[in-house]
């Protein structure tokens, strides 16, 4: 009898660690993905201060917490001309896969983002390099003014 429960308790002591392995291992190849994914990524302020920018944190300078450029686009969903870019932002999204990254914030679910960065008028987007500072553009935008700050800008 006891040989079964040490044989039992073995078993489920392998089923729970090799669970835990594989749950780890999807999360891992799930975090290295969304640099890669090639989609839209919508952030909260949770994912602002740990993917982009803890402004908590960092009161005096800009420190960039990824590794690839990315664009942000402070949008809202009732928004006409936000809607109007979207398809844009999404062609770039998996044209420059790999390259950058391309991220939404909603103003109306992440308020306390918008007022940190005093976003007034939407779309409102930061395109920020690997290294160095951001800009900031204000205002619906043709695909060609994305580009350009793709290649002149984020990619240089």
């Amino acid at each position: 009898m006891r040989t079964i429960k040490i044989i039992f308790l073995f078993a489920a002591f392998v089923f729970t660690t090799d669970n835990i392995n594989a749950q780890t291992a999807k999360k891992t190849a799930a975090e290295k993905n969304e640099n890669t994914s090639g989609e839209v990524i919508v952030l909260t302020k949770k994912d602002f201060l740990e993917k982009i920018f803890n402004y908590e944190k960092n009161k005096d300078s800009f420190v960039y917490e990824g590794k690839l450029p990315c664009i942000i686009d402070f949008y809202a969903d009732w928004c006409g001309p936000c809607r109007m870019v979207d398809p844009i932002l999404k062609e770039l999204a998996k044209e420059y896969k790999g390259k950058i990254i391309v991220y939404k914030i909603n103003t109306d679910n992440e308020r306390a983002l918008a007022q940190a960065f005093r976003i007034n008028s939407i779309p409102t987007y930061f395109f920020i390099p690997a290294k160095g500072d951001p800009q900031r553009s204000a205002g619906a935008m043709p695909r060609e003014s994305f580009v350009k700050v793709i290649t002149e800008f984020l990619l240089k």
